[in-house]
């Protein structure tokens, strides 16, 4: 009678124990599949890190010119001939004939200054050579006469030698006081301005009644004429391209005034030689104006068709690299790892440069390299646009 009980009562014990088995049992299985589902992700984060810590870069192909490009300066235009015009005598205007704008021919009168002062010089001169010539003719007349005496021996030969003598004297005087008349009307001729070639008027800084002072030192220019019929080009070429630019070669130019209108200059010279200061040397190129749209003093735009390299490959100027290891370029291996190439530039065209060695043509170039990239490093290359169009 009293087994019956104590099997029923552990009864319940056992059944809580399998239970609180299964409860453990199935705690850890919960705790272990949680740390799976960590490490899992944990792995996966890692690998994404990892991933992401890769660049991805795009790449372009080294191209082989097919044209030398242009270079592309500041010049400036002059007028063919321009002469700057200043008073030769003292005086007055008197008038003037032409305004800027005119054209006029060689010879032309441009003014006429009226010069009292000269005119006055000019009667004193005419009057002393008349005096000079009027005792030179006594003179002759005298030294005649003691020739005579001296065949009758009537006077010494000093006495007809001094004669002789001062007629040479006043003979003399007659030629200084005749080229002193000479002397002053050239110069009074210059009292008519005239224009010395063909040509435009491009200022007048005088008007009747001014006061003229002759010389061109301190004094303001009366006119200025300038052929403009042609004009010269002047343009600083940097010392490396100034072996490339050669008399007879033909560059385009534009203004700013004529937007879209290119006109054609020749070159006409080199200085040869090389500015200290600069760095460059000055080129002459000539171009014809029979329409004068073009004004001297204009500035323009140069543009220089520059000769094909032999073996230089063009690349982007954002492809370059320089720091303390010198002028670089990164390319990819055929195992998408990082190669830096020591290079040497042999044009810079501004958003292209042309490298002289160091460079292949089957080189994978990388364009715009992001910043910390070492030797070896693994990248990512883009799949789309890599090979970009090749800067021509």
């Amino acid at each position: 009678m009293s087994s019956e009980p104590t099997s029923r009562s552990s009864l319940p014990q056992r059944q809580l124990t399998v239970a609180a088995m299964a409860g453990t049992a199935v705690a850890i299985v919960i705790v272990a599949a949680g740390a799976a589902v960590r490490v899992k992700d944990a792995h996966q984060l890692k690998n994404w890190t990892e991933a992401q810590a890769v660049p991805t870069v795009s790449w372009i192909a080294p191209a082989r010119p097919a044209s030398g490009g242009l270079l592309d300066l500041p010049g400036r235009l002059e007028a063919f001939t321009d002469a700057p015009i200043y008073a030769r005598v003292s005086g007055y205007l008197k008038s003037w004939r032409v305004d800027i704008g005119d054209r006029v021919k060689a010879g032309e009168e441009l003014a006429v200054i009226d010069t009292p002062e000269l005119d006055q010089q000019l009667n004193q001169a005419k009057a002393d050579l008349a005096s000079a010539q009027a005792d030179a003719s006594l003179a002759k007349t005298t030294a005649d006469r003691w020739q005579a005496l001296l065949d009758s021996d009537s006077v010494s030969r000093q006495e007809v030698d001094d004669r002789t003598q001062d007629y040479a004297a006043k003979k003399a005087r007659v030629v200084a006081a005749q080229a002193n008349v000479e002397r002053l009307v050239a110069t009074k001729a210059f009292a008519k301005i005239a224009a010395p070639f063909d040509g435009v008027i491009t200022a007048r800084n005088t008007d009747i009644g001014a006061l003229i002072n002759a010389g061109s030192g301190s004094e303001a220019q009366l006119f200025s004429v300038s052929n403009v019929d042609k004009l010269r080009v002047y343009v600083h070429v940097p010392q490396d391209y100034a072996p490339m630019v050669k008399p007879g070669d033909t560059a385009t130019f534009n203004v700013p005034e004529y937007p879209g209108k290119r006109f054609t200059a020749k070159v006409a010279g080199l200085a040869d030689s090389v500015s200290a200061a600069s760095g460059t040397t000055l080129v002459q190129l000539m171009v014809d104006n029979p329409g004068h749209l073009l004004l001297p003093g204009s500035f323009v735009n140069l543009h220089f068709a520059l000769p094909v390299q032999a073996g230089a490959l063009r690349v982007p100027a954002s492809a370059l690299i320089f720091d303390n290891r010198g002028l670089r370029i990164a390319t990819i291996d055929d195992h998408d790892n990082v190669r830096f190439k020591p290079v040497a530039i042999e044009r810079d065209l501004g958003s292209a440069v042309e490298i002289g060695s160091g460079l292949t043509a089957s080189d994978r170039v990388i364009d715009t390299p992001p910043d910390g990239l070492a030797e070896g490093d693994p990248v990512r290359v883009a799949s789309a646009g890599s090979k970009a169009a090749k800067h021509e």
